[in-house]
C-alpha cells in the first residue's frame, strides 16, 4: 500500500481527485506526523502509520464523514479549529464575513461585537484576534459552546470572545448594547433536506435548517430585535444562502437597516450582507 492507492480509495468513493489528494495529505499529516515537506524530500513513511492512515481513508470513503471529523480540526482563516458532531464546520465563504466585519470594526473603532449562533466559535475568535474588539458569541447548543470556549482558550482569546448560551437574543442582558452584530445562521429550508450533501448531513441540524420554507426564519427573528440593543452608526451583517440576498435585503430594509452593501464570493454568488442602523 502506498500514498497514491490510499487517495485511489477516496477517489472510488466519489470524492473529486484533486479533493481527495488534499484530504489524503491532511490525513498523513494529521496521524503519520508527516509534513508536505517530508513528502517532496522522498522521506519514507513508516508502513505501520500508512496502515492507519488507510484505515481512516477507508472510513472516510465508507461513511463520507467529513475528513474534519476524522481528524477532530479544520482550518480556517490560517488557524486550526476543534470540530465535532456539536458544531458547523467552518466554511471558506465564512472568511468573507469575518474580514468584512474585521474591515468595519477596524475602520469605525468599534469596542463590542455579538457573534449570534456562534457554533465553534470561529468567527468570535477571529473577529478578537484581528481587533481590539470584545465579542461575546451566542448559541442555543451547550455542547457547541463548550468547542467555542476549547478554540477560544487554545487562541489566548479568554477575555476578548466571551459564550453564553441564548436563543437568538434571549440572554441579552438589560442594558447590553453592541456596535456590530455578525450571524452565519441556518438558512437552509427543511424541503432541502433529502438533497443535502452526504458530508453535510454530520453537521448539526440545529446549524443547518429553518422551520419555514424559504429559509429566512432567523434573518427575521435577528433582523427585528436587532435594532434595540445595537448602538446608533452600528451594524449588522449575515451570510448568505444562495439566492437569498434580495429577501433579506428587504428584511434588513423593513427594520430600518441602510446603506446595505452585498458581497459576493469567489463563484460571483451574493454570500454576505451588511446594514447600517
Amino acid at each position: 500500500m502506498n500514498i497514491q492507492e490510499i487517495v485511489k480509495i477516496l477517489i472510488d468513493s466519489g470524492i473529486e481527485p484533486n479533493e481527495a489528494n488534499i484530504e489524503v495529505k491532511m490525513l498523513i499529516e494529521h496521524f503519520a506526523d508527516y509534513s508536505v515537506k517530508d513528502i517532496i524530500m522522498g522521506k519514507k513513511l513508516e508502513s505501520s502509520k500508512l496502515e492507519i492512515v488507510k484505515e481512516k481513508a477507508e472510513l472516510r470513503a465508507k461513511t463520507r464523514q467529513p475528513i474534519q471529523h476524522i481528524i477532530g480540526f479544520a482550518h480556517f482563516m490560517d488557524e486550526k479549529f476543534i470540530v465535532n458532531k456539536d458544531v458547523l464546520i467552518p466554511r471558506d465563504e465564512t472568511e468573507i464575513l469575518v474580514r468584512k466585519a474585521v474591515e468595519l470594526i477596524n475602520q469605525n473603532n468599534f469596542k463590542m461585537a455579538l457573534d449570534v449562533g456562534t457554533g465553534s466559535g470561529c468567527i468570535a475568535c477571529m473577529v478578537a484576534k484581528y481587533t481590539d474588539c470584545q465579542i461575546i458569541g451566542l448559541d442555543i447548543s451547550r455542547d457547541a459552546l463548550n468547542t467555542a470556549l476549547d478554540n477560544a482558550s487554545r487562541l489566548n482569546l479568554f477575555n476578548k470572545a466571551i459564550f453564553r448560551k441564548s436563543d437568538v437574543f434571549s440572554n441579552v442582558k438589560p442594558g447590553e448594547s453592541f456596535d456590530i452584530i455578525i450571524s452565519n445562521p441556518p438558512y437552509i429550508p427543511p424541503s432541502e433536506k433529502a438533497n443535502i450533501q452526504m458530508e453535510v448531513k454530520f453537521d448539526p441540524e440545529l446549524a443547518l435548517y429553518t422551520s419555514d420554507e424559504k429559509g429566512l426564519e432567523f434573518y427575521e427573528k435577528i433582523s427585528q430585535g436587532a435594532p434595540s440593543i445595537l448602538n446608533k452608526g452600528g451594524y449588522l451583517l449575515f451570510e448568505l444562502g444562495i439566492d437569498q440576498a434580495k429577501d433579506v435585503e428587504q428584511i434588513m430594509l423593513n427594520n430600518g437597516f441602510k446603506e446595505i452593501e452585498i458581497i459576493k464570493d469567489l463563484a460571483g454568488i451574493d454570500r454576505v450582507i451588511a446594514g447600517k442602523i
